[in-house]
C-alpha cells in the first residue's frame, strides 16, 4: 500500500478489525517513512452482473429499473412503495445468487411477474401485458384465467 503523503510502500498495520455489518475488514496503517497514519478498507470484489436482452445486448444490471418498472405496474394502486422495495431486493438476490457474469432479461421479467403477482394482481395484469407483448385479446384472457379462477375457489382452495 503506497502512502497517501509520501508514496513510499513501507508500511505497518497497527491496528486491523472488521466493519460493522462484516463487509469489510477496516485496517490501520502507518508508514514507516514519514508516520503517516491512514485508513484502508479490504472487501470482496464483486464481479457486476450483467443483463442479456432478448435482441443480445449485454447492460449493466440496474435494480433502479426493477422498481421503476414494478412502480409503473402499480401506479394509482394501493400498493406500498415499501413492498416494492422488498420485493426489488428478493429480485435483486435471486439474481445473484443464482447467475454469476449474466443473467437473462427473461428470468428477470419472470420474477418481477411473479412479486408482482403476490403483491397487486392488477399490477401483475399491467406488466405482463407490456412484458408479454399481447398481440390480441386472447392471450390477455389466457394470462387473466388463472387469476380469476383462483378468486372464484373457496377461501380454503388454492
Amino acid at each position: 500500500m503506497r502512502c497517501p503523503r509520501c508514496k513510499a510502500d513501507k508500511d505497518r498495520v497497527v491496528d486491523s478489525r472488521a466493519s460493522a455489518d462484516g463487509t469489510a475488514i477496516r485496517r490501520r496503517r502507518e508508514c514507516l517513512e514519514c508516520f503517516l497514519r491512514y485508513t484502508t478498507y479490504e472487501r470482496i470484489e464483486n464481479t457486476p452482473l450483467r443483463v442479456v436482452k432478448k435482441n443480445g445486448e449485454r447492460v449493466r444490471f440496474e435494480r433502479e429499473r426493477i422498481m421503476a418498472g414494478m412502480t409503473r405496474a402499480c401506479e394509482k394502486l394501493n400498493v406500498m412503495m415499501e413492498d416494492l422495495e422488498a420485493a426489488t431486493n428478493r429480485i435483486e438476490i435471486r439474481c445473484h445468487e443464482e447467475y454469476d457474469r449474466e443473467v437473462p432479461s427473461s428470468v428477470i421479467g419472470n420474477l418481477v411477474m411473479q412479486e408482482l403477482k403476490n403483491l397487486n394482481h392488477v399490477a401483475y395484469v399491467r406488466f405482463a401485458s407490456v412484458y408479454r407483448e399481447f398481440k390480441d385479446v386472447s392471450q390477455f384472457l389466457d394470462e387473466l384465467k388463472p387469476i380469476l379462477e383462483g378468486r372464484s375457489a373457496p377461501s380454503g382452495a388454492h
